[in-house]
């Protein structure tokens, strides 16, 4: 089994929303490969429809360009403006999770409830 060439590192709704990383990764020398750039520049509402836009580096680059961005990443904030708290492991590491599961919400996103995913132990939960 070979390891693959590249590594989807995040993968954003929109192409506005992966300049910052993508801009931080290439100056630490970390070569960026945006997926599906070129179709969302063209038509930005199919977005939800293709998976948004790819983040990718090499392979090999995966663990230093995962670094920088659990560095600059926006983590998921409550009404009063502070990180939220994940009840399973208590980690400041949460971020808005949609799991778009069936052929409606694939169409029409904006009508799944939104949750929040703890990147630390993965546990995923509602707001109160």
């Amino acid at each position: 089994m070979s390891i693959p060439e590249f590594y989807t590192l995040a993968t954003f709704e929109y192409v506005a929303d992966v300049q910052i990383l993508k801009g931080q990764l290439e100056s630490d020398g970390i070569p960026v490969f945006l997926r599906d750039e070129n179709t969302l520049n063209s038509d930005p509402m199919i977005s939800n429809a293709i998976g948004g836009v790819k983040l990718q580096v090499y392979y090999s680059d995966r663990g230093r360009a995962t670094d920088i961005y659990n560095e600059v990443r926006a983590y998921a904030v409550d009404d009063q403006g502070n990180l939220r708290v994940c009840p399973n492991c208590k980690a400041r590491r949460m971020e808005i999770y949609y799991n778009r599961k069936g052929l409606f919400y694939k169409l029409f996103p904006f009508f799944e409830k939104r949750k929040y995913k703890c990147l630390n132990c993965e546990f995923i939960t509602e707001p109160d």
